[in-house]
C-alpha cells in the first residue's frame, strides 16, 4: 500500500468516528494558540492536551516567528479571539544543524534530497539547482533559548500584536515529552498593557 493509499484509508476511518465534530465553532474554544516546529516528532494535542476546536497551531521549520507565522497569529487574535500564545521550540532541531548560506549553496547546486553525515551535508548529486536559496531568510537557529527569546521578542514588538496578550516561550524536549518553560523568553512576553 502506498502513503497516498495509507492516508486516505485512515481518513475513511476517521470519517467512522467523526461524530459531532462537524459542528465545532470556528474560533478555538480555549482561546490560545501555540506557534511550534513542523518536526514530526512533535505533536502538540498530546503535548498539550489540545482536541479539535481546542486551539490554533502555526507550525513552520523551527516554529519561528516569520512574517506568515505572526500573520496567522494577528489573524487568530483578530478574527477568532484567541488571547495567549506560546513560542515553543524544540531539542535536537534540523534547523540548528545548517546555516543559511549552507542551504542555499546546496540547492543552487542540486534540487534533490541532501545527505547529512553528523557534520556536513552534502548534495549525491550535482544536477544543477538554482539560484533563489540565495535570497531567502531560512531562520536557522545558532542555540534553541536564544531563538525562542527572540522569537518572543520579535512577536511581542510587532505593530499589529496587541500589548495585552502574554506569549510564552518553551522549549519541547523530544527525550522526555516535557515542556520547559524559557523564562526570559516569557518575561520579555509579559503583557505590556
Amino acid at each position: 500500500m502506498s502513503i497516498y493509499d495509507e492516508v486516505l484509508a485512515a481518513n475513511g476511518a476517521y470519517v467512522e468516528g467523526f461524530g459531532d465534530k462537524g459542528s465545532l465553532a470556528l474560533p478555538p474554544a480555549r482561546g490560545f494558540a501555540i506557534l511550534t516546529c513542523m518536526d514530526a516528532r512533535l505533536d502538540p494535542a498530546k503535548y498539550a492536551g489540545l482536541s479539535e476546536g481546542d486551539a490554533h497551531v502555526i507550525r513552520n521549520a523551527g516554529g519561528r516567528a516569520t512574517d506568515d507565522a505572526i500573520r496567522s497569529l494577528v489573524i487568530s487574535h483578530k478574527l477568532l479571539g484567541t488571547r495567549t500564545w506560546f513560542v515553543i521550540h524544540h531539542t535536537n532541531c534540523g534547523m540548528e544543524l545548517f546555516s543559511d548560506g549552507v542551504i542555499a549553496d546546496l540547492l543552487e547546486d542540486d534540487l534533490e534530497t541532501a545527505r547529512f553525515d553528523g557534520k556536513t551535508w552534502t548534495n549525491p548529486h550535482h544536477h544543477g539547482g538554482h539560484s533563489a536559496g540565495q535570497f531567502i531568510k531560512w531562520h536557522t537557529i545558532s542555540g534553541q533559548e536564544l531563538s525562542v527569546l527572540h522569537d518572543v521578542k520579535h512577536i511581542r514588538e510587532h505593530p499589529l500584536v496587541p500589548g495585552y496578550i502574554p506569549i510564552f516561550g518553551f522549549i519541547y524536549d523530544v527525550r522526555t515529552g516535557r515542556l520547559n518553560e524559557v523564562e526570559e523568553a516569557s518575561e520579555a512576553g509579559r503583557p505590556t498593557a
